[in-house]
């Protein structure tokens, strides 16, 4: 997809109209639809509720600021979260969209008024200091980035299914074999997994090709050989058995899509 298809993508995602987004992007409403049908997209697939391993360590505390935002009696329960959804990618209109359920016509106009609403800008004034605190990387965070990416595979990404078709002459004829029998052809079929059982950050581009989809992960031998630099230059007892973990997590992902019984 091209980087203004993404952009498309990503407002038909988050809910917008198909004449709100042929208006902000200034496309004609047949070009979205085509877009769409070219490329698949699709939403409100059902979504379901997966359990999670609880990493070891202190349980993750609510940051004060978050607990005084949810005491600020100046704000709105919409105010508030607009100013959480701001903080996801500062953007005043999809945030104003997803607090207030509106349009994106409405959200272009009172998101930015809202973020000149002094009351608000108080409250993101603080909630950008607290973010910042959160806001550390370490070695080990990307080293943990590059062990999901070294042991992904495209079965994380891509699923498929198989049914059997009619085997067919040029005029449409169903062909018959010996015993008069129709002869029965085995077809896959290859698509994305639902977007919420995809981990985006092992996915380095998807876009339809002239032979169907076409998904690329990032360089799995590139990221063996930074996690190898990494456990040279770190030889603490634990690193390998950080790396094991996050294989077995791969593994088992979404109800054992591979054999925990692999060797390695």
């Amino acid at each position: 997809m091209t980087d203004k298809q993404k952009q498309v993508y990503e407002d038909y995602m988050l809910g917008m109209s198909y004449a709100d987004i042929a208006d902000k992007h200034d496309i004609s409403v047949n070009t979205f639809k085509s877009w769409k049908r070219r490329n698949g997209w699709q939403r409100g697939a059902p979504q379901k509720k997966k359990v999670h391993p609880k990493s070891k360590g202190a349980p993750k505390q609510i940051p004060e600021a978050v607990k005084e935002l949810e005491a600020n009696s100046e704000l709105t329960e919409k105010q508030k979260l607009f100013c959480l959804f701001y903080l996801q990618d500062f953007n005043a209109t999809q945030a104003y969209m997803r607090a207030y359920k509106s349009g994106w016509k409405t959200a272009n106009v009172n998101g930015s008024g809202l973020l000149a609403k002094t009351s608000v800008k108080k409250q993101l004034a603080e909630l950008k200091e607290q973010q910042k605190a959160d806001l550390y990387v370490t070695a080990e965070d990307i080293a943990q980035g590059y062990a999901k990416q070294a042991f992904a595979s495209l079965g994380d990404v891509i699923d498929y299914k198989v049914h059997t078709e009619l085997v067919t002459d040029s005029d449409g004829n169903v062909l018959l074999d010996t015993n008069d029998k129709p002869i029965k052809k085995h077809v896959s079929d290859i698509y994305l997994k639902p977007s919420d059982q995809i981990d985006w950050s092992l996915v380095q581009e998807v876009h339809r090709g002239k032979d169907g989809l076409v998904v690329k992960l990032f360089d799995n031998q590139r990221a063996k050989a930074e996690l190898m630099k990494y456990l040279k230059d770190n030889k603490a007892d634990g690193d390998d058995v950080t790396i094991n973990l996050i294989r077995s997590d791969r593994r088992n992902k979404d109800g054992n899509q591979r054999e925990s019984g692999q060797s390695d």
